[in-house]
């Protein structure tokens, strides 16, 4: 007789068991849980508490994973997305001025529009509308902003007067503990050990207390108050601050992220396969929908945009094929906020490492580009360097949508080009106009 989890994740019709599902679960937490000490370090740099911060992560990781789990049945774990927290941090607050609490409003508003997009099933129509040369820049683009990032917070790039930036003191304890860790987690994710990045972020965190002067404050504590950023949210001050070109990066960003995340592991998993069936549909359908709703929760409870993660394909290569393994995922999730005084005590030299190997991952999207076309592949490289040397993902996507349409034009080709990046491009057009005039 089938038992209560067969029933429910229809463990057998996918030719999984209880076992296989936890284990993948395990392995999936494992690959992604580095999240929970970079997120904090991350979003703490706009003044929000870095506790609350660290209890805001594992509640909306937890919940839209379980959403994703219950309601899609799918392998797949939700958790703040790594580049739209920087984009978050560093652009929104950091060099736009705007507080964090309109920056959450922002966020909410993306969650909704992408929400509604994606309840009216609009969201693969939009996704085909974007040519993928744009989604390959955008993905390498956001690799180098978090690069440039890592960078900086490890010591090894520095600001200078005469060069804008330059090389840091390679004697440095925080420097040479920062290339450790970056070493390590590259060999061992090419030994394919699970969990590398988690790995050389413990491993640099443990140095820093032998010889970078960190002090130990526990490892296990009741959770922190979610009181200072739960429904902090100031919706009214980021439709009064002008923020809708923000709201339009975020929601271009979390499309390109999620949609191409979900669908990608999707099909690794064979739930996804040739033909879709109609259950095939339904599912992806459901899932869009979950991490929807995970964008809506985290601004609500007090972090950046959360999305599908792409370390989900661990799990599935584990044998992961139901919403069993994003279940495990929720629980460890939830386990983890007991460990508030170990991400409090992570330096961040020790999270730049796995800033930097995101980003040697992200860089690869430009390998699929046709080289041959240089209407393709230069709004993809425009997009990507301007991110990071602009130091804002808005910039790289305006400069992107833009150089695409004026180079298909420019060639006779403009009939190439999809009806929604013209709206796109033309959009950023005008935000530009808008900021010449103020």
């Amino acid at each position: 007789m089938p038992t209560l989890l067969d029933r429910t994740f229809k463990l057998n019709e996918h030719g999984t068991s209880v076992k296989t599902e936890i284990l993948a679960g395990v392995t999936t937490f494992l690959t992604m849980a580095y999240i929970l000490f970079v997120n904090p370090t991350i979003l703490s740099s706009t003044g929000m508490p870095k506790d609350a911060v660290f209890v805001a992560t594992c509640v909306v990781s937890a919940l839209g994973t379980i959403v994703m789990a219950l309601y899609a049945n799918y392998p797949i774990a939700v958790a703040p997305g790594m580049g739209l927290n920087a984009y978050f941090a560093y652009t929104v607050v950091g060099s736009m001025g705007y507080s964090w609490q309109a920056a959450l409003g922002a966020v909410f508003l993306s969650g909704c529009l992408f929400l509604l997009i994606s309840a009216l099933g609009l969201r693969s129509l939009l996704i085909t509308g974007i040519p993928q040369t744009l989604r390959a820049g955008t993905s390498a683009g956001i690799g180098l902003f978090l690069a440039i990032i890592g960078l900086s917070n490890a010591g090894i790039v520095v600001a200078s007067p005469k060069t804008l930036v330059t090389l840091g003191d390679m004697h440095s304890i925080p420097v040479l503990l920062a290339w450790l860790g970056f070493f390590l987690i590259v060999a061992l994710d090419y030994l394919k050990v699970t969990g590398s990045v988690l790995i050389g972020i413990l491993v640099v965190s443990a140095l820093s207390f032998l010889v970078g002067g960190n002090h130990f404050e526990g490892v296990v504590s009741i959770p922190s108050s979610i009181a200072p950023t739960f429904l902090a949210l100031d919706i009214k001050g980021a439709l009064a601050g002008g923020l809708v070109n923000v709201v339009l990066v975020l929601f271009l960003v979390e499309l390109f992220d999620a949609t191409g995340t979900l669908m990608g592991v999707a099909r690794r998993a064979g739930l996804y396969v040739g033909t879709p069936t109609p259950d095939q549909d339904r599912r992806l359908r459901r899932a869009l929908m979950a991490d929807s709703t995970a964008i809506v929760a985290g601004s609500v409870l007090g972090t950046s945009s959360a999305t599908a993660y792409v370390e989900s394909a661990a799990g599935v290569q584990a044998g992961g094929r139901t919403g069993l393994t994003a279940l495990t995922v929720a629980a460890l999730f939830l386990l983890a906020l007991f460990f508030s005084p170990l991400a409090a005590v992570v330096p961040p030299y020790a999270t730049a490492p796995a800033l930097m190997f995101v980003a040697c991952l992200m860089v690869r999207d430009l390998a699929d580009l046709d080289w041959r076309d240089s209407t393709e592949t230069v709004p993809a490289v425009i997009t990507t360097l301007a991110m990071p040397f602009t130091y804002s993902v808005a910039n790289g996507l305006a400069f992107g949508f833009i150089s695409y349409v004026a180079l298909k034009t420019l060639t006779g080709r403009w009939r190439d080009v999809h009806p929604l990046t013209w709206i796109i491009a033309l959009l950023f057009l005008v935000r530009f106009a808008w900021l010449t005039g103020h």
